[in-house]
């Protein structure tokens, strides 16, 4: 929907012509934009709060050129996860100011009027450095919902006493994210020292045991300390969105 469009109805509701109900309802479910192959839905923001959030792996270099085309002139930040380094090219090409984070493997086109670090709280942990992009895209995501993320990584349960000269910020979280893969128990230690929801991630970093990640998704569903939500395997943008709505939520 346009802004033209937008003030039509609005126009329309002020006359009569529209009820209130009908105005409601039109917003939250028009329109998206027919690209063939794609249906871009614009209006997600006004229905979740954040624009739709484009998933890389598997598009042609014509898809992901017709998706940023369309988003040319419109408002919002857009993100584009798990970018390999030519679509970061094609995207620059269109768009030469769009934000590369390498290691979360995000791209970003960014409004400059939208705040962030508004809603601080968020907290995302790492077990090891191999965790690390993982842990990425759970942060950046986070922050781009407007959230203050803290990071705190490569404090597995091997060194336990690491993760524990951390206690005083783990306990002011309004909400932990946090990344694991080997036997995957980090988020269950996390979740038996803080009062807030922990968002467990597993990842498929580990040895041949470790199942591509298989090994710490069922620890982590396994837990015994309550508090646990878990996110499939490498889900890091997943875990972030949620630990954003949280946090926005709790403010």
């Amino acid at each position: 929907m346009t802004e033209r469009e937008l003030l039509k109805a609005l126009r329309a509701v002020k006359s009569g012509d529209m009820t209130p109900e009908s105005f409601v309802k039109q917003v939250k479910l028009e329109p998206f934009q027919d690209l063939g192959e794609i249906k871009l839905d614009h209006h997600r923001a006004l229905r979740r709060g954040v624009p739709e959030i484009i998933y890389c792996p598997g598009k042609s270099d014509e898809q992901l050129r017709a998706i940023a085309m369309a988003l040319i002139g419109r408002r919002g930040t857009f993100l584009f996860s798990r970018i390999n380094p030519c679509q970061v090219d094609i995207m620059r090409s269109i768009f030469p100011d769009v934000v590369h984070h390498e290691k979360a493997r995000i791209v970003a086109i960014v409004d400059g009027d939208e705040e962030r670090g508004l809603y601080p709280g968020v907290t995302v942990v790492a077990a090891g450095s191999s965790d690390v992009p993982v842990a990425e895209e759970a942060a950046v995501t986070a922050e781009y919902l407007g959230c203050e993320v803290r990071r705190i990584f490569d404090v597995g349960v091997a060194g336990i006493h690491r993760l524990l000269s951390y206690a005083e910020v783990l306990m002011s979280s309004k909400v932990v994210v946090a990344v694991a893969g080997m036997e995957g128990a980090l988020p269950g230690v996390v979740a038996g020292l803080v009062g807030c929801p922990v968002i467990a991630v597993p990842t498929s970093v580990g040895y041949g045991a470790n199942f591509g990640g298989l090994s710490a998704l069922l620890t982590m569903i396994n837990t015994c300390a309550t508090g646990v939500t878990v996110v499939n395997i490498d889900n890091g943008l997943g875990a972030g969105y949620t630990a954003g709505t949280i946090a926005r939520q709790s403010r």
